[in-house]
């Protein structure tokens, strides 16, 4: 009898990896190579081939790649960047902590964010657009370079939630100036720890991140190139990654086979709206498996209950929260989204028997 489902199991997924892993850590550990290595290089190297970029940078979390990135574009003070209302608070964070404005922008069904609010929202001071892939499927990345460059704006791309995405053969990360990816340990390529990485076709951008990730400093000669920071993604999270990037393609595959089960068993149920989307030319990779119940909590929390690990993101929109001094202007997709999301267990280790009992639970809900 199965007693829990685990939303992701990192202790199951090293076991299959076991012996390649241990490899990776003992030729760190026996070179002292920590920090700054190649290890690094390697998987910088290889994650830009894979994402379609002539450069990736790593950096120590999602978040610093975003950070960087807007630094990097020039965003800051007296600029107005223009991100989804319905994310991860760092997406809006990294604006605000560059100096810059944030202008939220509502989301669609396929909870991105909603390109035909795009131009309505651009100002004299808009400086870029931030969309956000969320859950492993891309925003309409054509329509808002589009949009884009009519209006002469920079593009960064919040890809942490959908490495391995693409529209039309191009990834995730390789359409914007910049492509911003984390590895935390839930993500489709997930450390041991923090971790996250730049990607860029241009080379100025990729030499002042280089720097920036270092306290500003130029490693080969010394000299400094202005005031930087502490962010660089460590050696060993390099050389894991490097490890699990491998895999990555076949882990996809598996992720789909996963979430086909999924819609197969549950899509007569009307009260469910499940992530498949009729967009051509889209690539969703579901990094998470994420619908919509009407039942809201008590969907999730019979999920719960009945030892079934969900995700329920997120269910008070970040820009309800006092402190973070946001503008609500109302956001009615957002609202609706948020009442009712509910991510199934969702990763390359879990057991088709396990699968099966996440469905019969679903199931009992709506039979009960």
């Amino acid at each position: 009898m199965i007693n829990k489902v685990r939303f992701v199991d990192p202790a199951r997924l090293y076991g299959m990896i076991k012996e390649e892993i241990d490899a990776a850590y003992y030729d760190v550990m026996s070179k002292g190579d920590l920090i700054d290595r190649g290890h690094l290089k390697s998987f910088e190297k290889n994650l830009a081939k894979f994402v379609g970029t002539k450069y990736a940078i790593g950096v120590n979390s999602g978040y610093d790649a975003l950070h960087l990135s807007l630094r990097a574009a020039g965003i800051g003070a007296g600029d107005e960047v223009i991100v989804p209302s319905h994310t991860f608070v760092a997406s809006c964070s990294a604006i605000v902590n560059v100096g810059a404005t944030p202008v939220l922008v509502d989301v669609t069904e396929d909870f991105n964010i909603d390109v035909s609010q795009l131009e309505e929202n651009i100002t004299n001071k808009t400086k870029g657009i931030m969309p956000v892939h969320l859950s492993g499927i891309m925003a309409d990345m054509t329509k808002i370079m589009e949009i884009a460059e009519k209006h002469k704006l920079i593009v960064i791309e919040d890809a942490c939630q959908s490495l391995g995405s693409s529209i039309n053969g191009k990834g995730a990360g390789s359409i914007g100036l910049t492509g911003c990816f984390s590895f935390y340990p839930f993500k489709i390529l997930g450390g041991y720890g923090d971790g996250g990485a730049i990607t860029t076709n241009d080379k100025e951008l990729y030499e002042y991140a280089l720097r920036m990730r270092f306290n500003g400093e130029e490693r080969e000669t010394g000299e400094y190139h202005g005031h930087g920071y502490t962010c660089l993604l460590d050696n060993m999270q390099a050389a894991f990654l490097d490890v699990k990037l491998k895999y990555l393609p076949e882990w996809i595959k598996r992720r789909k086979e996963i979430a086909q089960k999924y819609h197969d068993a549950l899509s007569h149920i009307d009260d469910l709206l499940l992530p498949h989307y009729n967009k051509d030319g889209f690539d969703h990779i579901y990094q998470n498996y994420t619908l919509r119940s009407k039942h809201g909590d008590e969907f999730s929390n019979f999920l719960k209950e009945n030892g079934i690990e969900v995700l329920t993101q997120f269910r008070k929109p970040y820009y309800k929260h006092e402190k973070l001094k946001l503008e609500d202007k109302g956001f009615p997709v957002t609202e609706a989204i948020s009442r009712e999301v509910c991510s199934l267990p969702m990763n390359v280790e879990i057991g088709n028997d396990e699968i099966d009992y996440v469905i019969k639970v679903v199931k009992d809900f709506y039979n009960k």
